[in-house]
């Protein structure tokens, strides 16, 4: 307990050190990363496992947090959106491009998430709590989002319809009653089909103080706080929560060192993506955000109250996690984020682009679910 809350700490206090000289942005980035970490740890709030429990055992308790969740930040997002402007700066939201590579990259991430069991923030906030199969995972999660930015030129050639704002091409006083309404008939439908809300999960709604800082939280806490800071990135770094862009920096610059030449590729010459690749990672706003969550979730898990259980090493499982990885970080890449940056913050923002993200993302978690209980993997 007290060698992690030193290192987590230290580390922290480090890293307050070295932004502070940049402004205000880069300091306070990074405590709300901090802050999306804790929650992250603290409520377990995931994706993978909660698809796979809607999937097999009707289990809708995990979905419905998530859609308190998107319900809230779309709330939050549009009047900041609608101005285009917060604290005297610009703000834009999570908007990507429709396409064939977009619609195949979130499928393929909905593999990598299914036969990795985690998403990209569990990712992120289990491997900075100090699980050694996350952080294997994390680093093929940075390689494959690297080969994919490779590629991003071959695929982008793929038709598509360019990116779709609902806010601007509906109005938001229409987009966003529509995207709520949306919402509320995905929880009529998965209550029609036969799902269910774990009612002992639900009588944990209301904790006490203590369990605010030890944890476990409940999974409402962990959606509240998730809009909360997601808003908090939002106004102040100027755009929305995203993760694997990070990800993709961090496989560009371990490339670099093993020699890999940046001029050869088109993604990485000129522009922001050259920026970021010579300049230091605590100067990438993801970049200190994932930092954050990690650091977070370390600080978290000192005193957290949870049981611990390591899953058993073996070659099947590892050659699982490396092709997890791989598959997320490519599919990520080509579906301009993850679960975060394309899901969460793109439905927030009224994008298109996150919906369609879902829809195919679902399509491979189904597909890998239904897939590995005929082969009896699982």
């Amino acid at each position: 307990m007290y060698l992690k809350l030193t290192i987590s700490l230290a580390l922290i206090s480090w890293i307050l050190l070295k932004t502070v000289s940049q402004g205000i942005q880069s300091p306070l980035l990074f405590i709300i990363g901090c802050a999306l970490g804790i929650s992250l740890y603290h409520a377990s709030f995931g994706f993978a496992g909660v698809y796979r429990r809607l999937i097999e055992q009707k289990d809708m308790t995990g979905a419905t947090a998530q859609l308190i969740m998107l319900g809230l930040a779309i709330l939050l997002f549009a009047p900041i959106l609608a101005q285009g402007t917060a604290f005297n700066h610009g703000v834009v939201g999570a908007l990507a491009p429709v396409s064939v590579s977009m619609a195949l990259g979130a499928f393929v991430f909905g593999i990598g998430m299914q036969i990795g069991g985690v998403c990209a923030s569990g990712t992120l906030f289990t491997s900075g709590a100090g699980n050694p199969r996350m952080l294997l995972l994390l680093c093929f999660f940075c390689i494959g989002a690297f080969r994919g930015s490779l590629d991003l030129g071959w695929w982008n050639q793929l038709p598509g319809i360019g990116s779709v704002s609902l806010g601007e091409s509906l109005g938001w006083e229409v987009a966003i009653p529509l995207q709520l309404l949306v919402l509320a008939s995905i929880y009529v439908l998965m209550r029609w089909s036969g799902c269910h809300v774990d009612q002992a999960a639900s009588r944990r709604n209301w904790v006490g103080w203590k369990r605010l800082l030890v944890g476990p939280w409940p999974l409402l806490y962990g959606a509240v706080a998730l809009a909360l800071l997601n808003w908090a990135v939002l106004v102040t770094a100027g755009h929305p929560w995203s993760i694997t862009w990070g990800f993709t920096l961090w496989g560009a610059k371990l490339a670099v060192l093993t020699g890999w030449d940046p001029s050869t590729s088109a993604f990485w010459t000129g522009g922001f993506h050259q920026a970021a690749l010579s300049s230091s990672l605590l100067t990438d706003t993801t970049s200190l955000l994932n930092f954050g969550i990690m650091l977070g979730a370390l600080l978290a898990s000192a005193p957290s109250n949870k049981q611990k259980v390591e899953a058993p090493w073996s070659p099947r499982s590892t050659l699982g996690l490396v092709a997890a990885g791989l598959l997320m970080g490519y599919g990520a890449r080509l579906a301009y984020g993850c679960n975060i940056g394309a899901f969460f913050s793109g439905i927030a923002s009224g994008s298109l682009h996150g919906w369609v993200w879902i829809v195919c993302a679902m399509s491979g978690i189904y597909l890998t679910i239904k897939f590995s209980r005929l082969l009896k993997i699982n």
